[in-house]
């Protein structure tokens, strides 16, 4: 399966992770739906797009957005990540998306998280998906950073409700970070688990 147009930054390694976390959640009984996969590479700044919404079985990338973390994880670069009430800080892991509702933030979507003791708080946390006025190339480019949400990934006005709309409803979101207890624990858990990197078939490409 290779992704060419609009998977520019995506790393091959974040990719293979993703579907790992996917094959695992999967193997302990975890459902949800195979088609679609949204990654979120939160080692890239804020500034960079660094959400993909990958078509599995076409092998197309259907979104390439930016997207904010949340003011307690850092400015530019996320760098601090929590499942702890009131932290205002970004979760990392698998998770997996369930309704739509309008809300405070406008139209968002629940996520639940998977991974005990780094997102399964998501919920109790309200830590959802929506649009934010902060989340533009404009902002980033007269702050150098996106503005910063309460720990939720937060999307640009336009890009919120497409982007929703099409993940809803049982898709895997993952959530990544190359440094910290969390990748730790994903690196061994995840090459522990039997099930091979494989999503839709194959192996796993890149195109540059």
């Amino acid at each position: 399966m290779a992704f060419a147009k609009g998977a520019e930054g995506l790393s091959p390694k974040v990719l293979a992770m993703a579907l790992d976390a996917v094959a695992c959640a999967k193997a302990r009984g975890v459902s949800g739906r195979d088609d679609l996969l949204t990654v979120i590479d939160y080692s890239l700044p804020s500034t960079t797009p660094r959400l993909w919404v990958l078509d599995l079985e076409r092998g197309e990338v259907l979104f390439h957005e930016l997207v904010a973390h949340g003011s307690g994880t850092g400015d530019n670069y996320a760098t601090r990540f929590s499942n702890v009430m009131d932290s205002r800080q970004t979760s990392l892991g698998l998770f997996r998306t369930a309704g739509t509702y309008e809300g405070g933030n406008g139209y968002s979507l629940k996520l639940q998280g998977l991974d005990e003791g780094f997102n399964d708080r998501a919920e109790e946390r309200h830590i959802v998906m929506h649009g934010a006025w902060y989340v533009s190339p404009e902002h980033a480019r007269s702050q150098g950073r996106l503005g910063r949400s309460w720990g939720c990934p937060a999307l640009s006005e336009a890009s919120a409700r497409p982007v929703i709309d099409t993940i809803k409803g049982g898709t895997f979101v993952f959530s990544y970070s190359g440094t910290g207890e969390w990748y730790q624990k994903a690196s061994s858990s995840l090459n522990a688990c039997a099930a091979p990197s494989q999503g839709g078939g194959g192996p796993v490409t890149v195109a540059r």
